[in-house]
């Protein structure tokens, strides 16, 4: 009725074949496989309910009223897998390979679907995998610098010149400080972060160089992985010393079309780390459109607080490179050349 594959194959094999969770939507929206579609046995309130009756009556019962639950949607269980399929077939998965998953396969292999896979060990198998990868240890080109020096832009170019580059902030839809989240759609969950980051990575070679920004742990309301995390502090750093005038330009153009409100909340969110005379100096700045000076002095902390974090750095592992402007094409190219020189790889 239906094959079962391990996650590994799935993840080096299956990467084509169109995959249903069958997970409640609150299990889902907490953390999926990219580009998993979510076809539940179970809404939320049913599977509370379910879990209520295994726990105080029986497995039996519990069984019994999943049934209920479940038998009139089993037409739209097969006219959505039936959208889904395609010639290779279709993947389900629930937690862990168990009763779910195995009964959406069944139903699906006796109503006409005749390639059905079933992830042994369902996502919990995925979550290992994600996890375990990141505690291994890689070679990473880690690119800090001040704020507003365009490590972003810099790595994108990178990435265009067909480096492997990782966008943290890109994957956690913000950029980490407080005016980090404007422009940015709602950010994912801890533990979807996590999945998108691990999906990406799976593509790379990893005998080669990874390049990476220089974070923080926590990335808005995000966390990098702690193992990733730890590699982060322990490889050296490619800073970028571009003057703060230059990257105070930069700032306005990123963010002089934002909202004046939005700004003004960001700036309330860090004024007690500004100072009461900065925070309000600031927002009198802002009031008259003068994104500049907003810049310059939101800038001064900024500058401060990123310089702690390098401090606690071992100084032989950064590597300054003076640089005149925030000019991601001119600054990607001499950064290459750097490590180029330094390492003899890129």
């Amino acid at each position: 009725m239906f094959e079962i594959v391990d996650i590994s194959y799935y993840l080096e094999c299956m990467q084509n074949v169109p995959v249903i969770d069958v997970r409640s939507p609150g299990e889902f929206e907490k953390g999926h496989i990219p580009g998993a579609t979510n076809v539940p046995l179970f809404t939320n309130e049913e599977r509370a309910a379910v879990g209520t009756i295994y726990k105080q009556k029986s497995q039996e019962e519990a069984i019994a009223l999943g049934y209920t639950f479940v038998t009139p949607k089993l037409d739209h269980f097969i006219n959505k897998a039936k959208e889904l399929n395609s010639k290779n077939g279709i993947v389900i998965h629930c937690w862990r390979g168990g009763m779910r998953s195995k009964a959406f396969a069944e139903h699906l292999g006796r109503n006409g679907i005749e390639q059905v896979f079933l992830i042994e060990k369902g996502y919990k198998a995925f979550r290992t995998k994600v996890l375990s990868t990141f505690e291994e240890e890689y070679t990473l080109n880690i690119l800090g610098g001040f704020t507003g020096s365009g490590k972003t832009e810099i790595l994108l170019e990178l990435k265009n010149q067909g480096l492997q580059v990782i966008d943290l902030e890109g994957l956690a839809k913000h950029k980490g400080s407080a005016f980090g989240g404007i422009g940015f759609t709602e950010q994912p969950s801890v533990e979807q972060f996590e999945n998108n980051l691990f999906w990406k990575w799976k593509e790379f070679d990893t005998s080669k160089p990874i390049w990476i920004e220089d974070e923080s742990r926590s990335i808005g309301n995000v966390l990098i992985p702690q193992g990733l995390y730890e590699n982060l502090r322990e490889q050296p750093v490619i800073f970028l010393d571009i003057p703060r005038s230059e990257r105070a330009k930069f700032l306005v153009a990123g963010y002089g079309e934002c909202d004046n409100t939005e700004l003004a909340a960001a700036i309330n969110r860090i004024s007690k780390r500004l100072g009461g005379l900065n925070a309000q100096l600031a927002l009198e700045y802002l009031e008259n459109n003068d994104y500049l000076s907003v810049a310059e002095l939101t800038l001064s902390y900024y500058d401060k607080f990123y310089a702690r974090g390098l401090g606690k750095r071992n100084p032989k592992l950064v590597r300054k490179i003076q640089l005149e402007k925030v000019d991601h094409e001119s600054n990607a190219n001499q950064i290459r050349k750097y490590i180029e020189r330094s390492t003899g790889n890129n």
